[in-house]
């Protein structure tokens, strides 16, 4: 990937089925901040999806929540589901969220990842 990517976008990626023959296309928001991205081919993102189910460590996004670009449907953002991912499997980019979404992000992450919790 030419352009490498920044912190907030929201982006479309193949996950491989656990068969490993076949993939589906997933999106996910890189968290890792831009000087991390821009020194390694990796990013570090959170998984987003469609399916809307309140539970720890989600958050609801919806167009709202968008800085620019296109949310296809409301989705929930899996602050539990990290992955460190290479930039260059990246398919698609749908835009960037909020700086205040991104915020409530990294609250939950922070929640996750204390040792108070």
């Amino acid at each position: 990937m030419k352009n490498k990517l920044k912190q907030r976008e929201m982006v479309l990626i193949p996950i491989p089925f656990s068969d490993l023959k076949s993939k589906k296309r997933r999106p996910v928001i890189v968290i890792s901040n831009d000087r991390y991205n821009q020194k390694t081919e990796d990013i570090v993102v959170v998984a987003v999806t469609s399916k809307i189910e309140e539970k720890d460590y989600t958050l609801l996004i919806t167009q709202d929540d968008m800085e620019g670009g296109n949310l296809p449907k409301d989705s929930m953002v899996r602050v539990d589901k990290i992955y460190s991912l290479s930039q260059l499997i990246v398919v698609k980019r749908f835009g960037k969220i909020k700086r205040a979404t991104f915020e409530r992000i990294v609250a939950i992450l922070n929640d996750l990842v204390s040792s108070t919790g």
